[in-house]
């Protein structure tokens, strides 16, 4: 299948293919890999209706079409859609559905994107492996007894199998990235603020954007150019201001700390530090530096985002909507049984550790604590970048590992966000390019720009 927006566009246009088709091929795909759990639910009338009248726009009005005609996308089950289910892969949130759509959504739907389906994830965006859902797991397309990564997992499988062009998932500490690493295709977590979260349901306000896959560059950057802008609905949302350097050749620069690093595997270490002799060999600089606050990186980024998750989520009660045990004859027994009901082990471990750390005990001990651990990391990530403009990382430390691997070890989980964590604390823009070796499973290489060097750093992904 074409995986280029831009072929897609001209075949439409010239009637070697109709949306028709095009949507049918992708129906056809998801059909046939319905056993790796990408999607929980297909828009397939939907979808087909919007096709249709796609087809007879282009007929009839080609000059009236918005700029992502042919572009069919996957949203995944976090974005809200007027009139569609939207749980969070949650039994908290199971048959709710949602009143609005998600800004970044409408206006994708405005230039004419097809939704086709959403797809599964980690509860509450809270995982790196997909398996903290309702809905059971997704499966990696590559080896389907291994994870796709999380908590867009789904997601990147959905872009990877080729049932959709572009994904739609959310990133609050590399659930866009990561994913797309382990599943061989693009991710880009854009700057903070760069796109409306209007309409994304809350892990972690200050870390959650909304982030996009595919296998095209190219398909990433026109969706991204349609989405992005200030959104009078997020008080957080940017004007987009892009930063365009004058020259071609860039200076990058790498941790010492990141590329011997002790949980990085050899393979991902000798492929990445093949590619900084590539980028030397093409005319760039690349120059090494240390970064001697790596280590604090997840446990700054824990710490924040629990206690911004026990926040956010105190609103999933039962009351107002979700999950409801009527039997309950107290306010109290009411919120037990709902809570203890309706959220998943993971979900539970994340609210309990924000709201200890958010206790008036440990208060400064801990959130005041990571809160100036993380303005020291934004100030020397702010200086780095002053002198270089990228920063080259691998996405993960290891390749896709065996589902239910390592379920009884949470903190090993949480160790292998170490290089993507950076650019959310930061509120950078980031993204994972895929690396693939003809003997194993694909892993990524990432590189991360300044606030608003977005379009800059989507160009010089190519080169990676």
């Amino acid at each position: 299948m074409v995986q280029s927006l831009e072929q897609i566009q001209d075949d439409l246009l010239n009637h070697r293919i109709s949306v028709t088709d095009l949507v049918s091929q992708y129906l056809q795909q998801i059909k046939k890999y319905e056993g790796l759990n990408i999607y929980v639910e297909v828009f397939e009338d939907e979808a087909l209706q919007r096709a249709e009248a796609l087809d007879q726009k282009i007929k009839q009005s080609p000059d009236t079409l918005g700029d992502l005609f042919g572009c069919v996308a996957s949203i995944k089950d976090v974005l809200c859609y007027k009139d569609h289910k939207v749980t969070a892969a949650s039994n908290m949130l199971n048959g709710f559905t949602s009143q609005f759509t998600a800004t970044a959504l409408q206006s994708a739907l405005d230039a004419d994107m097809i939704i086709i389906g959403r797809t599964n994830c980690d509860e509450f965006a809270m995982g790196s492996s997909n398996e903290n859902s309702t809905y059971g797991p997704t499966h990696n397309g590559l080896d389907p007894k291994r994870i796709p990564g999380g908590s867009s997992g789904a997601a990147a499988v959905s872009v990877q199998m080729n049932t959709c062009l572009v994904a739609f998932g959310s990133d609050t500490g590399g659930s866009v990235r990561q994913p797309a690493a382990f599943c061989g295709v693009y991710g880009m977590k854009p700057t903070y603020g760069r796109i409306s979260r209007y309409g994304l349901i809350a892990y972690a306000s200050s870390f959650d954007q909304i982030g996009l896959l595919s296998k095209d560059l190219n398909s990433i950057s026109k969706t991204l150019k349609v989405i992005e802008g200030f959104d009078p609905m997020d008080s957080t949302s940017l004007y987009v201001e892009d930063i365009i350097p004058e020259s071609t050749s860039h200076n990058f620069v790498y941790f010492s700390e990141a590329l011997h690093h002790p949980s990085i595997a050899e393979e991902i270490r000798t492929s990445f530090q093949h590619k900084l002799e590539e980028l030397r060999r093409k005319g760039h600089q690349v120059q090494e530096i240390s970064f001697d606050l790596i280590d604090y990186l997840v446990p700054c980024y824990y710490v924040l985002t629990t206690a911004e998750a026990s926040s956010n989520l105190n609103r999933f009660d039962g009351i107002r909507y979700g999950l409801q045990d009527s039997s309950n004859k107290n306010l109290r027994e009411l919120y037990i049984e709902n809570r203890s009901n309706g959220f998943g082990l993971e979900v539970k471990r994340r609210i309990m550790m924000g709201t200890f750390v958010l206790s008036v005990g440990y208060y400064d001990a801990y959130f005041n604590k990571a809160q100036k651990v993380r303005k020291l990391i934004v100030d020397k990530v702010t200086d780095i970048l002053k002198n270089h403009d990228f920063i080259l990382m691998p996405t993960t430390p290891e390749v896709a590992w065996p589902i239910g691997d390592k379920l009884d070890d949470p903190v090993s989980i949480y160790l292998t966000d170490i290089f993507t964590v950076l650019a959310n604390i930061c509120g950078l823009p980031a993204i994972s390019a895929p690396q693939l070796n003809q003997d194993s499973l694909p892993h990524g290489l990432q590189i991360m720009g300044s606030k608003m060097s977005d379009a800059t750093l989507l160009s010089a992904a190519q080169l990676l």
